[in-house]
Protein backbone atom coordinates (compact mmCIF):
# COMPACT_ATOMS: atom_id res chain seq x y z
CA UNK A 1 0.00 0.00 0.00
CA UNK A 2 2.86 2.35 0.83
CA UNK A 3 4.43 1.70 -2.59
CA UNK A 4 1.12 2.38 -4.28
CA UNK A 5 0.74 5.60 -2.29
CA UNK A 6 4.21 6.76 -3.33
CA UNK A 7 3.50 5.96 -7.00
CA UNK A 8 0.20 7.81 -6.78
CA UNK A 9 1.95 10.82 -5.20
CA UNK A 10 4.66 10.89 -7.86
CA UNK A 11 2.08 10.63 -10.64
CA UNK A 12 0.03 13.39 -9.07
CA UNK A 13 3.07 15.66 -8.84
CA UNK A 14 4.01 14.94 -12.46
CA UNK A 15 0.48 15.67 -13.66
CA UNK A 16 0.36 18.87 -11.59
CA UNK A 17 3.76 19.95 -12.93
CA UNK A 18 2.65 19.28 -16.50
CA UNK A 19 -0.53 21.26 -15.85
CA UNK A 20 1.46 24.24 -14.57
CA UNK A 21 3.82 24.03 -17.54
CA UNK A 22 0.95 23.87 -20.05
CA UNK A 23 -0.82 26.70 -18.30
CA UNK A 24 2.31 28.88 -18.47
CA UNK A 25 2.71 28.07 -22.15
CA UNK A 26 -0.90 28.99 -22.85
CA UNK A 27 -0.60 32.44 -21.24
CA UNK A 28 -0.48 35.14 -23.93
CA UNK A 29 2.79 36.97 -24.37
CA UNK A 30 2.95 40.49 -23.03
CA UNK A 31 3.21 43.00 -25.85
CA UNK A 32 4.73 46.46 -25.54
CA UNK A 33 4.18 49.31 -27.97
CA UNK A 34 5.69 52.77 -28.27
CA UNK A 35 3.37 55.34 -29.83
CA UNK A 36 4.46 58.67 -31.32
CA UNK A 37 2.25 61.62 -32.25
CA UNK A 38 2.40 63.87 -35.30
CA UNK A 39 4.10 67.20 -35.97
CA UNK A 40 3.17 69.99 -33.57
CA UNK A 41 0.85 67.63 -31.71
CA UNK A 42 1.12 65.80 -28.38
CA UNK A 43 0.36 62.43 -26.76
CA UNK A 44 -3.01 63.76 -25.57
CA UNK A 45 -4.39 64.51 -29.04
CA UNK A 46 -4.86 62.25 -32.08
CA UNK A 47 -3.06 59.18 -30.69
CA UNK A 48 -4.56 59.20 -27.20
CA UNK A 49 -7.60 57.12 -28.17
CA UNK A 50 -5.38 54.45 -29.72
CA UNK A 51 -3.12 54.37 -26.66
CA UNK A 52 -6.06 53.98 -24.28
CA UNK A 53 -7.63 51.28 -26.45
CA UNK A 54 -4.42 49.22 -26.48
CA UNK A 55 -3.97 49.60 -22.73
CA UNK A 56 -7.52 48.33 -22.22
CA UNK A 57 -6.58 45.30 -24.35
CA UNK A 58 -3.70 44.52 -21.98
CA UNK A 59 -0.84 46.04 -23.98
CA UNK A 60 2.02 47.80 -22.25
CA UNK A 61 1.99 51.27 -23.83
CA UNK A 62 4.47 54.16 -23.90
CA UNK A 63 2.76 57.19 -25.46
CA UNK A 64 5.69 59.56 -25.90
CA UNK A 65 6.01 63.29 -26.37
CA UNK A 66 8.59 63.60 -29.13
CA UNK A 67 10.92 66.50 -30.06
CA UNK A 68 8.58 67.65 -32.86
CA UNK A 69 5.72 68.39 -30.45
CA UNK A 70 4.30 71.90 -30.27
CA UNK A 71 5.84 72.35 -26.84
CA UNK A 72 9.33 70.97 -27.50
CA UNK A 73 10.09 72.54 -30.91
CA UNK A 74 12.98 70.23 -31.86
CA UNK A 75 14.81 70.61 -28.57
CA UNK A 76 17.11 67.65 -29.28
CA UNK A 77 18.62 66.08 -32.38
CA UNK A 78 17.58 62.91 -34.19
CA UNK A 79 20.04 60.68 -32.31
CA UNK A 80 18.65 61.82 -28.98
CA UNK A 81 15.11 61.14 -30.21
CA UNK A 82 16.17 57.60 -31.13
CA UNK A 83 17.51 57.16 -27.61
CA UNK A 84 14.18 58.33 -26.16
CA UNK A 85 12.41 55.57 -28.07
CA UNK A 86 15.06 52.99 -27.12
CA UNK A 87 14.67 53.96 -23.46
CA UNK A 88 10.90 53.55 -23.72
CA UNK A 89 11.29 50.13 -25.33
CA UNK A 90 13.69 49.02 -22.58
CA UNK A 91 11.20 50.22 -19.97
CA UNK A 92 8.42 48.18 -21.59
CA UNK A 93 10.66 45.12 -21.63
CA UNK A 94 11.52 45.62 -17.95
CA UNK A 95 7.76 45.60 -17.28
CA UNK A 96 7.54 42.18 -18.93
CA UNK A 97 6.99 42.92 -22.62
CA UNK A 98 8.21 39.94 -24.65
CA UNK A 99 7.43 41.51 -28.03
CA UNK A 100 7.86 45.21 -28.80
CA UNK A 101 6.41 47.35 -31.55
CA UNK A 102 6.80 50.99 -32.56
CA UNK A 103 3.95 53.05 -34.02
CA UNK A 104 3.88 56.62 -35.25
CA UNK A 105 1.25 58.95 -36.68
CA UNK A 106 2.05 61.49 -39.42
CA UNK A 107 5.58 62.76 -38.70
CA UNK A 108 5.76 60.04 -36.08
CA UNK A 109 5.19 57.57 -38.93
CA UNK A 110 8.13 59.01 -40.87
CA UNK A 111 10.35 58.71 -37.81
CA UNK A 112 9.12 55.16 -37.15
CA UNK A 113 10.21 54.17 -40.66
CA UNK A 114 13.65 55.69 -40.06
CA UNK A 115 13.91 54.02 -36.64
CA UNK A 116 13.21 50.60 -38.15
CA UNK A 117 16.25 50.90 -40.36
CA UNK A 118 18.57 51.18 -37.37
CA UNK A 119 16.96 49.33 -34.46
CA UNK A 120 15.59 45.85 -33.82
CA UNK A 121 11.87 45.60 -33.02
CA UNK A 122 9.19 42.99 -33.71
CA UNK A 123 7.24 45.24 -36.05
CA UNK A 124 6.42 48.85 -36.91
CA UNK A 125 3.19 50.68 -37.63
CA UNK A 126 3.26 53.78 -39.81
CA UNK A 127 -0.08 55.58 -39.48
CA UNK A 128 -0.80 58.11 -42.25
CA UNK A 129 2.91 58.95 -42.52
CA UNK A 130 3.69 62.57 -43.31
CA UNK A 131 5.64 63.84 -46.27
CA UNK A 132 9.36 63.33 -45.77
CA UNK A 133 11.80 66.25 -46.00
CA UNK A 134 13.22 64.87 -49.25
CA UNK A 135 10.00 65.61 -51.13
CA UNK A 136 9.87 68.35 -53.75
CA UNK A 137 7.51 70.51 -51.70
CA UNK A 138 9.72 70.38 -48.61
CA UNK A 139 12.81 71.24 -50.62
CA UNK A 140 10.99 74.23 -52.11
CA UNK A 141 9.39 75.48 -48.89
CA UNK A 142 12.33 74.94 -46.53
CA UNK A 143 15.32 75.27 -48.83
CA UNK A 144 16.04 78.82 -47.66
CA UNK A 145 15.75 77.93 -43.98
CA UNK A 146 18.04 74.90 -44.39
CA UNK A 147 20.61 77.05 -46.21
CA UNK A 148 20.44 79.65 -43.43
CA UNK A 149 21.00 76.97 -40.78
CA UNK A 150 23.98 75.60 -42.72
CA UNK A 151 25.46 79.09 -42.93
CA UNK A 152 25.09 79.62 -39.18
CA UNK A 153 26.80 76.29 -38.47
CA UNK A 154 29.65 77.28 -40.81
CA UNK A 155 30.00 80.56 -38.89
CA UNK A 156 30.33 78.69 -35.60
CA UNK A 157 26.83 79.59 -34.44
CA UNK A 158 25.36 76.10 -34.70
CA UNK A 159 24.49 75.86 -31.00
CA UNK A 160 22.82 79.25 -30.64
CA UNK A 161 19.02 79.18 -30.71
CA UNK A 162 17.38 81.04 -33.58
CA UNK A 163 14.02 81.17 -35.34
CA UNK A 164 13.85 78.82 -38.33
CA UNK A 165 11.00 77.51 -40.45
CA UNK A 166 9.03 74.29 -40.34
CA UNK A 167 6.36 73.30 -42.85
CA UNK A 168 3.11 71.36 -42.83
CA UNK A 169 0.71 71.21 -45.74
CA UNK A 170 -2.30 72.19 -43.63
CA UNK A 171 -0.55 75.06 -41.81
CA UNK A 172 2.01 76.16 -44.36
CA UNK A 173 5.25 77.65 -43.07
CA UNK A 174 5.54 78.33 -39.35
CA UNK A 175 8.47 79.25 -37.08
CA UNK A 176 10.29 77.02 -34.59
CA UNK A 177 13.01 78.10 -32.19
CA UNK A 178 15.93 75.69 -32.01
CA UNK A 179 19.65 75.52 -32.76
CA UNK A 180 20.84 75.28 -36.38
CA UNK A 181 22.84 72.13 -35.60
CA UNK A 182 19.77 70.33 -34.22
CA UNK A 183 17.54 71.72 -36.96
CA UNK A 184 19.70 70.23 -39.70
CA UNK A 185 19.46 66.73 -38.24
CA UNK A 186 15.70 66.96 -38.80
CA UNK A 187 15.49 68.98 -42.00
CA UNK A 188 18.48 68.00 -44.11
CA UNK A 189 16.63 66.83 -47.26
CA UNK A 190 18.95 63.84 -47.53
CA UNK A 191 18.93 63.07 -43.82
CA UNK A 192 16.98 60.98 -41.32
CA UNK A 193 13.52 62.25 -42.21
CA UNK A 194 13.81 61.46 -45.90
CA UNK A 195 11.10 58.79 -46.00
CA UNK A 196 11.97 57.47 -49.47
CA UNK A 197 15.51 56.80 -48.31
CA UNK A 198 14.31 55.26 -45.04
CA UNK A 199 11.94 52.90 -46.85
CA UNK A 200 14.91 51.33 -48.64
CA UNK A 201 16.85 50.81 -45.42
CA UNK A 202 14.23 48.98 -43.35
CA UNK A 203 15.33 45.52 -42.24
CA UNK A 204 13.32 43.03 -44.36
CA UNK A 205 12.83 40.93 -41.21
CA UNK A 206 10.77 43.74 -39.64
CA UNK A 207 7.10 43.56 -40.69
CA UNK A 208 5.30 46.84 -41.37
CA UNK A 209 1.67 47.83 -41.07
CA UNK A 210 1.43 50.71 -43.53
CA UNK A 211 -1.72 52.76 -42.95
CA UNK A 212 -3.02 55.25 -45.51
CA UNK A 213 -6.37 56.84 -44.63
CA UNK A 214 -8.98 56.87 -47.38
CA UNK A 215 -9.64 60.58 -46.82
CA UNK A 216 -6.05 61.59 -46.10
CA UNK A 217 -4.63 64.65 -47.82
CA UNK A 218 -4.46 63.90 -51.56
CA UNK A 219 -0.76 64.72 -51.63
CA UNK A 220 0.00 62.17 -48.91
CA UNK A 221 -2.08 59.45 -50.57
CA UNK A 222 -0.29 60.19 -53.84
CA UNK A 223 3.05 59.57 -52.10
CA UNK A 224 2.20 56.86 -49.58
CA UNK A 225 0.27 54.39 -51.74
CA UNK A 226 3.19 53.95 -54.19
CA UNK A 227 5.71 54.03 -51.33
CA UNK A 228 4.17 50.88 -49.88
CA UNK A 229 5.39 49.03 -52.98
CA UNK A 230 8.99 50.10 -52.24
CA UNK A 231 9.05 48.57 -48.75
CA UNK A 232 11.12 45.39 -48.33
CA UNK A 233 9.09 42.24 -48.94
CA UNK A 234 7.79 40.53 -45.83
CA UNK A 235 4.81 38.19 -45.52
CA UNK A 236 3.38 40.41 -42.78
CA UNK A 237 3.96 43.80 -44.35
CA UNK A 238 0.40 44.94 -45.02
CA UNK A 239 -1.36 47.99 -46.41
CA UNK A 240 -4.49 49.14 -44.59
CA UNK A 241 -6.81 51.98 -45.62
CA UNK A 242 -9.16 53.05 -42.83
CA UNK A 243 -12.27 55.06 -43.68
CA UNK A 244 -11.02 58.23 -42.01
CA UNK A 245 -9.19 61.48 -42.56
CA UNK A 246 -5.57 62.15 -41.58
CA UNK A 247 -6.23 63.09 -37.95
CA UNK A 248 -8.66 60.25 -37.33
CA UNK A 249 -6.44 57.50 -38.72
CA UNK A 250 -4.98 56.30 -35.38
CA UNK A 251 -8.37 55.64 -33.77
CA UNK A 252 -9.92 54.33 -36.98
CA UNK A 253 -7.12 51.77 -37.31
CA UNK A 254 -7.11 50.44 -33.76
CA UNK A 255 -8.90 47.15 -34.45
CA UNK A 256 -6.69 46.45 -37.46
CA UNK A 257 -3.59 47.24 -35.43
CA UNK A 258 -4.57 44.65 -32.79
CA UNK A 259 -5.42 42.12 -35.52
CA UNK A 260 -2.08 42.69 -37.28
CA UNK A 261 0.02 42.51 -34.10
CA UNK A 262 -1.75 39.29 -33.10
CA UNK A 263 -0.97 37.82 -36.53
CA UNK A 264 2.70 38.85 -36.36
CA UNK A 265 3.18 37.47 -32.85
CA UNK A 266 1.38 34.18 -33.56
CA UNK A 267 3.45 33.64 -36.71
CA UNK A 268 6.77 33.99 -34.88
CA UNK A 269 8.41 30.52 -34.72
CA UNK A 270 10.37 31.58 -31.62
CA UNK A 271 7.24 31.67 -29.47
Amino acid sequence: MKVLARVTLVLSLCIYGAFLSMNAMSEPQKIGIVIMHGKGSSPSKHVSGLASFLEDKGYLVANLEMPWSGRREYDVNVSSAEQEVETALSSLQSQGAQKVFVAGHSQGGVFTLYFAGKHTVDGIICIAPGSGVGSKVFREKLGGSVAHAEQLVAEGKGNEKVKLNDYEGKKGLFPVVTTPAVYLTWFDPDGAMNSVQSARLVNPQVPILWIVAERDYPGLRKVNIPMFETLPQNAHTWLYEPKSDHSGAPSASRDEIVRWITEVVSADPKQ
